[in-house]
């Protein structure tokens, strides 16, 4: 379908105000909210050409300019605690060192992505109180790769599957100690099972 055919087909199924029903997970047990209330946004027309994200055309380029080591780092790759407050125990984000996004992305740098998807999953779920490591790419608000690593903490499987990134955004935020505490045993398994160096723990 073409932006304008898939507008309309969406726009069969909607409101007079555009908006469209509520989903099937919003039933789900794992869905944060109360059903009683909530609304679907509006659906907007297409908007093209589409913005540029971060790092396109004249934008900088966080991924580029970004100085922090990170807790873990080797020759290519980069791998750093989600900036800010986070209510998930545990929030890593994964980043080449070159202006990479997943599409260009190199053969070798894709094979050692791989490797490290496995690697960093495995460090986190490692954790004993960890239960899961979610890994996510969206990729609309930034040109250069970054990967997420969500951190599942163990007996809440209320807070499984894709609404963990929602929930992190609605828990309080987990104590700086405790979070970089965490990061420095998973750098360090990281460094131990794939290379590279783990950061001195703060």
């Amino acid at each position: 379908m073409t932006p304008d055919e898939f507008y309309t087909h969406a726009m069969s199924h909607a409101d007079i105000e555009r908006r469209l029903p509520l989903s099937r997970m919003t039933g789900w047990e794992v869905f944060p909210f109360e059903q009683d209330g909530l609304r679907v946004v509006p659906l907007l027309p297409p908007r093209l050409p589409e913005p540029a994200r971060m790092g396109e055309g004249d934008s900088r380029c966080a991924g580029c300019t970004r100085d922090v080591p990170g807790i873990w780092s080797d020759e290519h790759w980069r791998l750093s605690s989600f900036p800010g407050e986070n209510g998930a125990p545990l929030v890593l984000l994964l980043e080449p060192r070159e202006h990479y996004d997943l599409p260009g992305l190199p053969d070798d740098r894709s094979a050692e992505l791989g490797v490290l998807l496995v690697r960093i999953a495995a460090a986190i779920e490692g954790l004993p109180h960890i239960a899961r490591a979610h890994v996510s790419r969206w990729g609309d608000g930034g040109a250069h790769l970054h990967v997420f690593f969500f951190a599942r903490p163990a007996g809440f499987s209320q807070l499984r599957g894709t609404f963990l990134a929602v929930w992190d955004d609605l828990l309080p935020a987990v104590p700086a100690d405790v979070v970089d505490a965490d990061a420095s045993t998973v750098a360090k398994a990281l460094a131990t099972s794939y290379g590279g160096t783990a950061a001195a723990a703060k």
